[in-house]
């Protein structure tokens, strides 16, 4: 075992110390959640890092540049990181070596071999790695998982998941890893599945009971790319589990309109539909609404109490796999769609997009699939 022992860097009063990297974007939530763990007594937020600094009036931590410079001079027992896909294995290691729990944005990493590897460091520094898939703490997801594996909704036919979202041209030039199967020959893997769109297949397959890496039997990628990107933004993926389970994602980044991201679960007895960011679950004339626990708050009961973590490293192999066969997929092809908007609002609109995820996800089809049995095609 290497690094700090537990609580070595323990905050004044013995409560975690805890450091965020990465603070803009969704990396501000982070530092909120934390903020608002420590106005309750649970944990000290002592730093955080990021080549653009907090306002002077908005950081009453320390500011470092990145985590390296961070480390030299701090011991967190936590460290968030919210930082490109890229950068989310070396940096990780780099704190759990440093004696840090880690709280890692998704998606886990940029591939198979780099979870393998950070599965190894966890083994050797004995310290914890939560991943950022939220969906895991929701009451929704859980309860429904429970039904699958009760039998409520019978024998299944398979899972769909949905997601109709539009992205304009600002989003995909916001960073120069963003849309990027590789930067300077590094994976990078931004692309609807793997990132935007990541916690849909997170959720489908803790719903199944499949998030390990040794439950994925087989991924089939069907990608597609209406913006001037290197990686996807609409596509279908299926997957098979060792339960015997279908999987088919279907999902877009050039729809006409915002829609909820579903996941549905058919069976013999019925469906079931989560709406998984409002975590409400609709079952036949019923819609339950539930609560969801922050995974910060979590990994401190995991420090504290030896409360399981709801999202460990080892629960997110089965998503790697599907990140990792995207990985590998040739790349995607471009398709045919209408461009609206002006400037940073332009977006392309692929026609009919909404009712060919509807199908797919039914149907437990790929896109392709559904052209050729319609004589169909949005291939340039």
């Amino acid at each position: 075992m290497t690094g700090f022992p537990p609580g070595a860097g323990a905050a004044p009063g013995g409560n975690p110390a805890i450091a965020v990297v990465g603070i803009h974007g969704h990396g501000a939530s982070h530092v909120k959640q934390a903020m608002s763990l420590e106005a309750a007594g649970r944990c000290q937020l002592v730093a955080v890092a990021d080549l653009r600094p907090p306002a002077a009036d908005q950081n009453p931590f320390n500011v470092y540049s990145d985590l390296p410079s961070l480390l030299a001079s701090e011991q967190p027992d936590i460290v968030v990181l919210s930082t490109p896909i890229h950068t989310h294995a070396p940096l990780a290691e780099l704190a759990l070596r440093a004696g840090a729990d880690v709280l890692l944005e998704k998606p886990t990493v940029a591939s198979l071999a780099e979870f393998d590897h950070l599965q190894q460091v966890l083994d050797e520094t004995g310290r914890s790695c939560q991943v950022g898939f939220q969906a895991h703490g929701s009451g929704a997801v859980l309860a429904l998982a429970k039904m699958v594996a009760d039998g409520t909704l019978g024998e299944l036919r398979g899972i769909g998941a949905t997601g109709s979202w539009v992205r304009t041209q600002a989003y995909w030039q916001r960073a120069k890893w963003v849309g990027r199967r590789t930067l300077d020959g590094v994976p990078v893997v931004d692309g609807a599945v793997t990132n935007p769109f990541a916690h849909s297949i997170a959720a489908a397959l803790l719903i199944d009971g499949s998030g390990r890496a040794d439950q994925i039997e087989s991924v089939e990628t069907d990608l597609y790319r209406a913006n001037p990107i290197e990686a996807d933004d609409t596509s279908t993926v299926r997957i098979r589990t060792t339960r015997g389970t279908t999987i088919v994602a279907a999902l877009t980044l050039c729809a006409a309109e915002n829609s909820p991201p579903q996941v549905t679960v058919y069976g013999s007895k019925g469906h079931a539909v989560l709406r998984y960011i409002s975590d409400e679950l609709v079952v036949g004339p019923k819609t339950t609404q539930y609560g969801r626990q922050e995974l910060l708050a979590n990994l401190l009961d995991h420090r504290t109490d030896g409360v399981p973590l709801m999202a460990p490293l080892s629960e997110t192999g089965g998503f790697m796999q599907v990140l990792d066969a995207v990985r590998a997929a040739p790349a995607p092809v471009e398709i045919a769609a209408e461009w609206v908007g002006d400037g940073d609002e332009r977006h392309p609109v692929v026609p009919g997009i909404e009712q060919w995820i509807e199908q797919a996800a039914e149907r437990q089809l790929l896109f392709s699939e559904l052209w050729n049995q319609q004589n169909r095609s949005f291939a340039r």
